[in-house]
């Protein structure tokens, strides 16, 4: 796509080869509304489903026109025809399906985060290298519109030397849709803002530093973390922020990001997170140097995060898988993640900042 005379071709690619066998393992909300829709809309071959909720796995093949629906996870791995296995379960519950799918042969996208504790995620990588099979992360957010088209322009160079980076969004979060956080230890940094902290690293490299703080709403109802702050120090002089607020119930709520350099700046709206899940679409405006003076250009992007995003990830490691190549969000790759959000967690505990190498 040329947008003004430049290379703005956000839309997720799909690989030539693309009729291998893919098995679902977990038939929950995100799977049903994102995955399968994004999938489907591709022509993927999704041949088989598997949930410890045998009625929820029932119901998700009726609705996405699944033919096989297993009792067993190990009928559903044993199957010849299945190549990847798309696993969406918790992350404490991924470790043990993963070492199972790979051993049997099948490669992985796995659910984000990979694990809540750096020494899972890093045997579920050995575990991918050990077999010989390809292992994706479900970092999406990636292929959205708005970040996939900021990482067009970036690597045309419209910001130059890159100053500040910022990310903020204050939303009312429907909590509602995923009971399962009454209990959890862990939410914003862990399971959202880990999106946040992933798109930046992909535009922008790994940060040397980080400092976070966390805090809860007064009488929310889940226990963990619900706004936080985190500061990214970059060699240079470089500085990125992302805070997030989940409690917003004002009628102006907002999900932006700024990104500013010596030749320009990239700003946008993740239309998504604004009424979640049906959202609105991305915008994005830009002001630069080679655009000319006073000039800004802006635009609602085609797409959106969910489902429309979803294909990328799906896409990256079928492509590995025929080339031989790397996913996109790789094991190793999605490592260095994790560990920023390690030590976003470790920061507020230890109130200091962290490097992300201290952790694992």
């Amino acid at each position: 796509m040329q947008w003004n005379g430049f290379d703005l071709d956000y839309a997720p690619r799909l690989p030539e080869r693309r009729d291998f066998g893919i098995g679902i393992v977990g038939c929950g909300g995100i799977v049903n509304y994102a995955h399968l829709p994004a999938y489907r809309s591709h022509g993927l071959d999704v041949r088989a489903c598997f949930d410890l909720d045998h009625g929820a796995a029932q119901r998700t093949a009726r609705e996405h026109e699944i033919a096989l629906v297993y009792e067993r996870l190990d009928d559903l791995l044993a199957d010849p025809r299945i190549d990847i296995v798309d696993i969406a379960v918790p992350a404490s519950a991924q470790r043990p399906i993963a070492e199972r799918a790979l051993a049997a042969g099948k490669h992985l996208l796995c659910q984000k985060p990979l694990s809540e504790e750096i020494a899972d995620a890093k045997a579920i990588v050995a575990a991918a290298r050990r077999h010989g099979r390809k292992l994706a992360v479900n970092q999406q957010m990636r292929w959205s519109p708005a970040i996939a088209a900021a990482k067009r322009l970036v690597e045309q160079g419209f910001l130059g030397t890159v100053a500040d980076i910022q990310l903020q969004l204050s939303v009312d979060t429907p909590f509602h849709m995923w009971p399962w956080l009454e209990a959890a230890e862990r939410y914003d940094l862990m399971y959202h803002s880990i999106h946040h902290l992933d798109s930046l690293r992909y535009l922008f490299g790994q940060p040397e530093w980080v400092t976070s703080r966390h805090a809860r709403y007064p009488g929310q109802a889940i226990r963990p973390e619900t706004k936080t702050v985190t500061v990214l120090d970059y060699p240079g002089g470089l500085q990125g922020l992302v805070a997030a607020n989940h409690h917003d119930t004002s009628r102006d709520p907002y999900a932006t990001f700024r990104f500013m350099g010596s030749e320009g700046t990239i700003s946008g709206t993740i239309g998504l997170l604004y009424d979640y899940p049906d959202g609105r679409p991305d915008t994005l405006q830009v002001t630069a140097r080679r655009l000319g003076p006073d000039a800004t250009l802006s635009m609602t992007l085609r797409g959106s995060w969910i489902p429309d995003a979803f294909i990328g990830p799906m896409a990256s490691l079928m492509e590995a898988i025929a080339t031989g190549g790397e996913p996109l969000t790789d094991g190793e790759d999605n490592l260095q993640t994790l560990r920023l959000v390690l030590a976003g967690y470790r920061s507020h505990d230890e109130r200091r900042s962290v490097r992300p190498d201290e952790i694992g």
